[in-house]
């Protein structure tokens, strides 16, 4: 099924290329800090340095691994259930299940393996840019030398090719079981199975424990509670986004009645919500995490620099190389958040082309089409922010208490505000831009095959 898959791939190139960008975005950021790991096995490496570089390879690459993985999954899963009309075709013209497998995963292995090669240069240069600001600020010594060897394309390789492989073995498996009729019908359910349901559950126990260990256990820890209660918001945040279909389930219903007598737009936005409730889901989830994750690094961080401005005493170099980890941390999120949210809203926008076109056959105006969009994007950037602020708070609530002894912490709302808005202007400005560009389509070319 080799020539199949690389068939598919010539035919499907557009809607490859949001698959290839997270792909390649997720190797370049997962070799660029597994280069710290290379560099901190150079023989010319004194012991704090070598410790710092591996703490910011392990550490920050490990669970920028996480993402990755989380991130793919959700892209390939969006990709299989965009394609269900052709896999029922396939499976009617003879296609056995083994061989859309087989042709499916195919497509992922070349496009992840074209992704890691592409990544070398770009994840080159951001690790010597990573190693420069450590060098800076003082955690690294000057003189250490940049590597970039066999640690940082192997781990870029198995992680990517890999997740890939491994996701589109996983959401084609579950396509296929789906009956020809189902398929036609473009399902998109997203059903909360026990397969979601379980680990979901451990991620977000495992966080809510972490929580409240920040302020029993490391109480009187000082800073040294900064790693336990930032990783509290992180798996709390995955946890709430793998249970995105089912958050999607709910929001139906609380939306058919906010929406029930708002016109065409409120009427299409809850069409869409069950017809597409996996869609939705992989829209959401990235808005979660972007949300969770940010609040509860970024308000963690601030308490501790007011912690330490309100004790006196100047800031260690183990303080600095923390505040250095979280602000990376942030900023790999906000980029690779953004770019999952945006490719996830433009390839959901994009297979959306014919039933757009045949509303507008069937009397909706440009405008109100739009107005559905608008009202469909507002509601899961409330969603998605109120949720990722809940899983923030798993982390800011404790370390407020060990840090200040405050149960409401003395953090500025501005900082959530500002995340809300980046949510927002990014979910809007992908589909909307999108939605007006596929409306300067003539309806009836839009619903040609």
């Amino acid at each position: 099924m080799f020539w199949l898959a690389r068939a598919s791939l010539r035919r499907r190139a557009g809607s490859f290329a949001g698959t290839f960008l997270v792909l390649l975005f997720g190797a370049t950021m997962v070799m660029s800090f597994a280069s710290m790991l290379d560099t901190g096995r150079g023989t010319d490496v004194d012991a704090t340095s070598s410790e710092t570089l591996t703490t910011m390879g392990s550490v920050v690459g490990g669970w920028g691994m996480c993402l990755v993985v989380f991130a793919v999954v959700s892209t390939l899963g969006l990709s299989v259930r965009q394609r269900a009309a052709e896999t029922a075709l396939l499976k009617s013209a003879g296609a056995t299940p083994a061989q859309i497998v087989r042709m499916v995963v195919g497509e992922a292995a070349l496009v992840s393996v074209a992704a890691v090669v592409v990544a070398v240069a770009p994840s080159y240069l951001l690790g010597r840019m990573l190693l420069d600001l450590l060098v800076d600020t003082g955690q690294v010594a000057d003189g250490v030398a940049f590597a970039f060897g066999a640690i940082a394309l192997s781990i870029g390789c198995a992680v990517t090719v890999l997740s890939a492989v491994l996701a589109a073995l996983w959401t084609t498996r579950q396509a296929t079981r789906a009956g020809v009729a189902e398929s036609l019908a473009e399902a998109g359910p997203g059903r909360m199975g026990w397969k979601r349901i379980v680990p979901a559950t451990v991620l977000m126990v495992g966080g809510v424990y972490l929580g409240v260990l920040t302020v029993t256990a490391f109480a009187d820890k000082g800073p040294d509670a900064m790693p336990v209660a930032g990783q509290a918001s992180i798996l709390t945040s995955i946890g709430l986004a793998v249970l995105a279909p089912g958050v999607v389930r709910v929001a139906i219903a609380v939306a058919g009645r906010l929406l029930r007598g708002r016109g065409v737009a409120g009427y299409l936005t809850v069409q869409y919500l069950r017809r597409r409730t996996g869609q939705a889901a992989a829209a959401l989830a990235p808005i979660i995490l972007f949300t969770g994750i940010g609040t509860g690094i970024l308000y963690l961080q601030l308490i501790e620099n007011r912690a330490v401005a309100a004790s006196g005493y100047l800031r260690t170099n183990e303080q600095q190389n923390i505040q250095t980890l979280n602000l990376v941390v942030i900023g790999m999120i906000v980029v690779f958040a953004c770019i999952m949210l945006i490719n996830t809203l433009v390839a959901s926008t994009v297979s959306r082309r014919k039933e757009l076109g045949q509303l507008r056959l069937a009397g909706a105006t440009p405008g109100q089409v739009l107005q559905a969009i608008r009202t469909e994007s507002v509601l899961t950037v409330a969603i998605g922010t109120v949720l990722g602020a809940l899983a923030g708070s798993v982390t800011v609530v404790p370390y407020s208490v060990a840090r200040a002894d405050r149960w409401l912490p003395d953090v500025p709302l501005w900082l959530l505000l500002a995340l809300v808005a980046v949510a927002a202007t990014a979910t809007l400005g992908a589909a909307l831009g999108m939605t007006r560009r596929m409306l300067r389509t003539p309806a009836v070319n839009a619903v040609a095959p």
